[in-house]
């Protein structure tokens, strides 16, 4: 299946409903995916973006250190399937000449992905799936 080169575009409030919501847009479009995220992955990412650096690291900075200290690389996400509105993620992690995939949420996966400046994709169906369902 294709994958679709997204970018972060906001992250938002959902003032009716009380949730995070961070919303990817397509590079090279127009499609958004907007995808419900807890506080602390809300945290994380808007920390990162700002350049706030803690005193000590946060999860995903000690997952992104682990990975990068071992000799790996995060290649890339993939947002890869959606299921009853749950949404599901792939980081891509290149170990010497090889990809490895680690299943993760996609909230935890965009976090590591802004710290490793990785690019993140999505599944071609789930942006079509989301579509269908926004209309």
């Amino acid at each position: 299946m294709a994958i679709v080169e997204m970018e972060l575009n906001k992250i938002r409030i959902d003032e009716n409903r009380g949730e995070q919501v961070i919303v990817l847009k397509e590079k090279e479009g127009e499609r958004i995916l907007p995808i419900v995220i807890g506080i602390m992955e809300v945290t994380a990412i808007k920390m990162k973006i700002s350049g706030v650096n803690p005193p000590r690291p946060m999860t995903h900075d000690l997952f992104y250190n682990a990975i990068t200290q071992l000799g790996a690389k995060i290649d890339k996400i993939v947002i890869n399937k959606v299921e009853n509105n749950t949404f599901f993620a792939k980081l891509i992690i290149l170990i010497d000449s090889r990809l490895e995939e680690i299943d993760a949420r996609p909230s935890d996966s965009i976090a590591i992905a802004i710290r490793a400046k990785a690019p993140i994709f999505a599944e071609e169906e789930v942006l079509e799936n989301i579509s269908n369902n926004m209309e």
